[in-house]
């Protein structure tokens, strides 16, 4: 059992959910998006996602992918992402972080050395445009004979054949993101998907044992409450940047201790 998978379970003895929030490396600026990530660790989220932002971000929806654009006008780098990501994580070791970029800043940078660098606050890595029919590219980061493996997290949508569900979860490591249902980020559905939703993770569960987190919609309390007993975890992003971009880091944080009382 991978260590992000054992600090899920452990935490899942005594909370009915956990909370995944997302933040974009640089946006508005790199301090003011440490200074977020430094308020949803202190505040006690339990996985932090940064994402590092890129030109096309094509599972986003439009808060996220217009924040991904404002960011790239900093010119973030990659490496001082993880520099700095990994010194705040390491003063909140009660929660776990994961990296979260699409393929084409990873395949630059080099998985070899994105391993070392990830290293020791880093659990795991989310890249939405990487098909699991191409998961050897990503040995360098699994391979456990040595130190400090890094968990992929995959992930499985709606209506995707069983076939291909049971390959994810015979895939994956540490977790998988479950998308609540086609589309991009920011957009919530109705109450009549629910049943919809149900199946579609009972299916998921036929074929793993790993924690599962939902995502893609998830805005509220509310929406949390509406979803404990059938995931592990709830993730939440566009809503904090939206709360962000009304009322600035107040607003932020108070957004947080919401999510939180779910």
């Amino acid at each position: 059992m991978s260590t992000l998978q054992n600090f899920i379970e452990t935490q899942r003895e005594t909370h009915p959910i956990l909370l995944m929030t997302h933040v974009i490396y640089g946006y508005p600026t790199v301090a003011e998006s440490l200074t977020m990530m430094d308020t949803l660790l202190h505040k006690g989220v339990a996985i932090l996602e940064v994402q590092f932002p890129f030109t096309d971000p094509v599972a986003d929806g439009p808060v996220i992918a217009d924040a991904c654009h404002v960011a790239l006008q900093n010119d973030p780098q990659l490496g001082q992402c993880l520099k700095d990501v990994n010194e705040l994580a390491a003063n909140y070791p009660q929660s776990k972080v994961l990296l979260v970029s699409y393929l084409n800043p990873l395949l630059q940078y080099g998985f070899k050395q994105l391993r070392i660098d990830m290293a020791p606050m880093i659990a795991g890595v989310i890249i939405p445009d990487l098909p699991v029919d191409q998961k050897l590219l990503l040995q360098p980061l699994v391979d456990t004979s040595s130190p400090g493996a890094i968990d992929p997290i995959w992930l499985i949508i709606p209506n995707m054949q069983a076939s291909r569900i049971a390959l994810v979860c015979s895939s994956g490591q540490g977790m998988l993101y479950c998308v609540s249902r086609k589309g991009v980020t920011g957009r919530g559905g109705s109450q009549s998907e629910r049943a919809q939703l149900q199946s579609y993770l009972s299916e998921i569960k036929r074929h793993t044992q790993l924690p599962l987190a939902l995502g893609f919609g998830i805005s509220s309390a509310e929406d949390i409450k509406s979803i404990v007993g059938l995931v592990d975890i709830a993730v939440v992003g566009s809503a904090l940047l939206r709360a962000y971009q009304t009322g600035g880091i107040e607003q932020f944080s108070a957004k947080v201790d919401e999510l939180l009382a779910a």
